[in-house]
């Protein structure tokens, strides 16, 4: 082989190289035209006029980090100096086999996030191992999502032939007998490699400067004007592989002084200086309900304005319920999973980045209500339908004071109830005779008592027994009938349980987990989607009736229960107790793709962890005028925020999370 023809060689393995890469990002825009489509409705036409060209820049940026990822194996195996491997039948299809194998599987995760970001408004990251680790009904949900979104495997399947009729051979040749031939052969792959290798730490970083960091998920933030934008910009493999052993709670030490600190905001509780109700909910029971999926756009009493004020929602117990119960119009859900809401309910700990589950903060001392209330000898219990060990709830339960869990196992023990036949196939016992099942072991129970039930049949596949589907149609989302379902066993709970002594001794708290897919519009914005009820029943407790125009949120519950029974020691909770806390001191916290959400003085506030992007009014339902710059409070609100987030970090890395530990 002469010069020229080798270095026609070297061009052309190069040349092949990058044009296999270049068909990988065909199929990632592909997968990103696919993803917009099946959620445009999650997306302002204005994203696409006011902001493209930042989120095209954004997307190419952390595609290519995506993608050279996922292509690190592909181009070792090429650009390796080892000459025998050139011509090697075996070697060619290895190397095409790393390929497809690698980018077929970035493509399937990045089509798996078209259905899954309508559930969790987010990237799927790494913890999704570690959340689903304990579900052995998995199969079964994905084989019936595919059955419902079929239109994606043949997507995956086209492009994954697109994949291997575009292939080219990147090798090279091999070189002659000669000395001189093998020396320029290294000495052309060693240039070869070597630039690759640059080329792909660039990409991987996000850019050339010598001050960059190696591109982070945070860093969709200067592309986007709105969380709901970071997935457009986003890739599935990146963000699974950029959280892979990653500390998740990193203290932005916002404020060195201590006590400026805890001016801004102090989770320590002393509940003796604030007391209200404690003469007449001393001694109480507690039941909480954490209803799956019960968003507040479902239930009639909160959406009086909704459709001319002729929409009359789903649940038509619940609102029923509520003309007896305190309830708050602006309430919220701390996260996005139903991981998210046990440590929000039962702990008073936010979602903040990831689920805590998932974490090694996991293995912190917790506080919560039930280790509190089990201090003062009450009988702890915690109830889901699910397989015992689902979603880690057993683990937290246990770890956070419930001595008895009860699951579908303890459930087929009594088969009164009906046993494994009330299996919904999917994910746990149909809600209706579980809660039957529940309302009778209350019944066993020595009081005071304090019991959680976690419910089910409000979940995707969205589905509901056969004897109902004529009492409860289909009807406007798929969602609507299993909400209809979910509160009519919460009507025969209620049915069941005033026949009981212990019922007029009893709180019952009912919020959901999440929210979840939504038929309007203010629904599903960067707010909106955080809207969950916070409902307290207090039979008989004239002073637990009404309408409060409080600031309500997941990690209130636990504060509001332990003022209600006279709680009177010190304990650690990042939210409010509703009681007592004056309604303009009240406020609401997420965090979105991103950025951290801050409800308070009749604002909403978006802060990227360095600064406020936005500003709205709680008014603005839609979100569309942002007044960040313009707003007296935002400075104070800032302030309060950052506190907030400081005291979570420090707290969380510093195993802080029990009053006893300061």
């Amino acid at each position: 082989m002469t010069g020229k023809e080798e270095f026609k060689s070297i061009f052309r393995s190069l040349f092949n190289f990058f044009y296999d890469i270049f068909i990988v990002y065909i199929c990632f825009i592909i997968c990103r035209i696919i993803f917009l489509i099946a959620n445009y409705n999650f997306y302002e036409d204005n994203v696409f006029t006011e902001n493209l060209p930042n989120l095209i820049k954004g997307a190419f940026m952390f595609d290519t980090s995506g993608i050279i990822y996922m292509n690190m194996i592909f181009a070792f195996m090429t650009f390796l100096p080892i000459h025998i491997k050139e011509e090697s039948k075996g070697y060619r299809r290895t190397l095409k086999g790393v390929y497809l194998f690698f980018n077929s599987l970035a493509i399937l995760a990045n089509l798996c996030d078209v259905v899954y970001f309508r559930y969790t408004g987010r990237r799927t990251t790494f913890s999704v191992f570690r959340e689903f680790g304990n579900e052995d009904n998995l199969g079964q949900i994905i084989t019936t999502e595919i059955g419902n979104s079929w239109y994606l495997l043949v997507a995956l399947f086209i492009m994954i032939l697109i994949l291997a009729i575009c292939y080219r051979n990147p090798l090279m040749y091999r070189p002659s007998s000669n000395i001189l031939s093998y020396i320029k052969y290294y000495l052309s792959r060693l240039i070869a490699g070597t630039a690759v290798v640059i080329l792909c730490i660039i990409g991987m970083r996000g850019g050339v400067d010598r001050t960059t960091r190696p591109i982070a998920m945070s860093n969709a933030n200067q592309f986007i004007n709105r969380p709901v934008e970071a997935p457009l910009i986003l890739n599935t493999p990146f963000t699974i592989l950029r959280t892979w052993n990653k500390k998740p709670f990193i203290n932005p030490n916002y404020f060195e002084n201590k006590d400026t600190l805890v001016s801004y905001f102090d989770p320590l509780h002393n509940p003796e200086d604030s007391l209200c109700l404690a003469a007449k909910g001393r001694g109480k029971n507690v039941v909480v309900f954490i209803v799956e999926s019960f968003g507040r756009e479902y239930i009639g009493k909160y959406n009086k304005d909704l459709e001319n004020g002729k929409y009359k929602g789903y649940t038509p117990f619940i609102d029923s319920l509520m003309d007896h119960s305190l309830w708050f119009p602006q309430s919220f859900v701390n996260g996005r999973k139903s991981i998210d809401a046990m440590p929000s309910v039962l702990s008073s700990i936010p979602y903040f980045v990831e689920p805590l589950f998932v974490t090694p903060c996991a293995l912190n001392d917790l506080d919560g209500v039930a280790v509190e209330l089990k201090s003062k000898g009450y009988h702890t219990s915690f109830f889901h339908g699910a397989p015992n060990g689902s979603m880690g709830f057993e683990a937290f339960a246990h770890a956070t004071g419930f001595e008895n869990y009860y699951g579908m196992t303890e459930f087929e023990e009594k088969p009164e109830y009906g046993g494994h036949s009330q299996f919904d196939e999917y994910w746990a016992i149909w809600d209706e005779p579980f809660l039957q099942y529940y309302c009778d072991m209350i019944t066993s129970f020595k009081e005071p008592f304090m019991t959680t039930v976690f419910t089910a049949s409000s979940h995707h596949p969205y589905h509901i027994p056969e004897q109902y589907k004529e009492k409860f149609p289909e009807e406007g989302i798929a969602i609507h009938k299993c909400i209809r379902y979910t509160d009519n066993a919460l009507r025969r709970f209620f049915d069941n349980a005033k026949k009981q002594s212990w019922f007029n001794n009893t709180l019952f708290v009912i919020c959901s987990d999440h929210t979840n897919i939504s038929d309007h519009d203010e629904y599903g914005t960067d707010l909106g989607l955080f809207s969950g009820p916070i409902i307290f029943y207090a039979p008989g407790d004239e002073t637990m009736v009404g309408c409060k125009n409080s600031i309500a949120q997941q990690i209130d519950i636990m504060p509001t229960i332990l003022s209600y029974v006279g709680f009177n020691k010190p304990y650690i909770a990042f939210g409010q107790d509703l009681l007592t806390t004056p309604e303009e001191q009240t406020f609401a916290v997420s965090y979105y793709n991103g950025f951290y959400q801050y409800v308070k003085n009749g604002y909403f506030m978006q802060f990227d962890g360095n600064k406020t992007t936005a500003i709205y009014k709680l008014s603005d339902k839609m979100l569309r005028d942002n007044l960040e710059g313009s707003v007296e409070c935002q400075y104070e609100m800032e302030n309060e925020l950052k506190a907030i987030i400081q005291q979570y970090m420090s707290r969380m890395n510093d195993n802080r999370l029990r009053a006893l530990e300061g």
